[in-house]
């Protein structure tokens, strides 16, 4: 008996260690396939490699993987990688040679496994609009440098979004500004800002296309911009129909307004349309200058603006926004404060009603609502406390943010630099993983 049930049980042990064998390398060549072409499609969204290059990413991704793991050198092969533009897929075929510990049945001593897999990849471009406060509160005060923990935070950013090959200029950055106001700049002020001239101009909602208008532009003191007026106040109408303002009550102190003296000033850094040029971008963040009140709603409305292609006529060529089409555009803002909005122009009477509790219960309605139409567009909105004075400041970045989704945050509430720069990064880590969505 056991002369006739030893050699049965011997090739039973051999053919269930061969099939264990298979197995187990079947699903390690799998996963390291699954990874490598994963991270592949990741790169290809992100603008890290061009899509040449993504066979030589996936093989070198997968002998890294496999050789010493479970392949001996020159066992494992990359058989083949497709990549659709149309369908927007990577699909790669890869096997490797396996020596078997039993030869059964007259079978060859090796057997080929192969195993397959595939991932979407994205080539929409990206468009993302930083509001960022600089005001006076954001100056350093002894050993609490706001401002520079900012400038290091958002350096990161962009250095993260522009640090790939960015293809084409997928992936572009517009830097707003704001503090009392929002310096757009010469070119852009010209045609789209109106400048109030006395109070009974004040509130004056006007087109671009009137010759009169654009003269009271050329003739503007500065580049500022308050609130937009009118029907339009929290749309993204482009300038033709009606011409962000420049309000009258910030010229009105040099004669006085009630004994009221706090000085109103624009940023000293004007906006950055949208770019892929990151000196262009870091070297505007390297040279921001705190002052002035929080006129955060006007941030808000500028941001919006450059992320539309309403717009596009006010900008270069290179800096117009795409259409609202999520297949092809991903747009997304990100709002930073330090602080709560308490400055609004639009509806106060006199100087001193533009600041304080009374601006601030303007201000706020005002940011949130244009958050609400700018979600409604199709642009995902983070926003990032930084240091938060009162539950009001912080309920208004909640109420800005995009709901949460799963894995993804857009709500961050920081008190210090490392968690500010933390926060950055999160985000731009989102925006990729958002990316590689549809």
């Amino acid at each position: 008996m056991m002369a006739v049930t030893a050699p049965l049980l011997v090739l039973a042990s051999g053919y269930g260690l061969n099939v264990a064998q298979i197995s187990i390398t079947k699903s390690n060549l799998l996963a390291a396939l699954d990874s490598a072409v994963t991270s592949t499609a990741r790169d290809l969204t992100t603008g890290v490699i061009t899509k040449d290059e993504a066979r030589g990413v996936v093989e070198a991704f997968l002998l890294a993987n496999g050789q010493r793991a479970y392949a001996e050198e020159g066992r494992l092969t990359l058989d083949s990688i497709v990549i659709d533009p149309v369908a927007r897929t990577v699909e790669a075929k890869a096997s490797v040679e396996l020596d078997l510990a039993f030869a059964l049945f007259g079978t060859a001593n090796h057997q080929k496994i192969t195993a397959e897999s595939a991932a979407i990849y994205s080539d929409r471009k990206i468009e993302i609009a930083m509001a960022l406060d600089l005001t006076g509160s954001m100056k350093k005060a002894g050993s609490d440098d706001k401002l520079g923990d900012l400038q290091k935070a958002a350096t990161n950013a962009v250095n993260l979004l522009l640090g790939g090959k960015n293809l084409d200029d997928r992936v572009r950055i517009a830097l707003v500004p704001y503090s009392n106001s929002v310096n757009v700049g010469s070119s852009i002020a010209y045609k789209s800002v109106y400048v109030e001239k006395s109070k009974s101009d004040r509130g004056r909602s006007v087109p671009n296309t009137n010759l009169l208008n654009l003269v009271s532009a050329l003739l503007r003191p500065d580049n500022c911009s308050t609130e937009r007026r009118g029907a339009e106040i929290y749309t993204d109408k482009g300038p033709n129909v009606a011409m962000a303002n420049r309000d009258y009550f910030l010229t009105e102190f040099a004669d006085g307004d009630a004994g009221y003296t706090k000085s109103v000033r624009c940023p000293a850094a004007a906006l950055v349309p949208l770019t892929a040029n990151k000196k262009t971008l870091t070297d505007t963040i390297n040279n921001f200058v705190a002052d002035g009140g929080t006129g955060g709603h006007v941030g808000i409305q500028w941001a919006w603006y450059m992320l539309s292609d309403k717009w596009k006529d006010v900008v270069p060529a290179s800096a117009a926004a795409g259409p609202y089409d999520e297949e092809e555009v991903g747009k997304f803002a990100i709002l930073m404060t330090d602080g709560e909005f308490n400055l609004n122009f639009a509806g106060a009477t006199t100087a001193n009603l533009a600041y304080g509790n009374a601006a601030a219960t303007r201000s706020i309605p005002h940011a949130k609502q244009l958050c609400t139409n700018m979600r409604a567009a199709g642009i995902k909105i983070f926003t990032i406390g930084f240091k938060l004075p009162n539950a009001s400041a912080r309920d208004l970045m909640k109420d800005c943010a995009s709901p949460a989704t799963s894995g993804v945050t857009f709500f961050y509430d920081t008190s210090s630099g490392s968690e500010l720069d933390q926060a950055f990064k999160a985000i731009v880590r989102n925006i990729e993983s958002l990316a590689l969505t549809k």
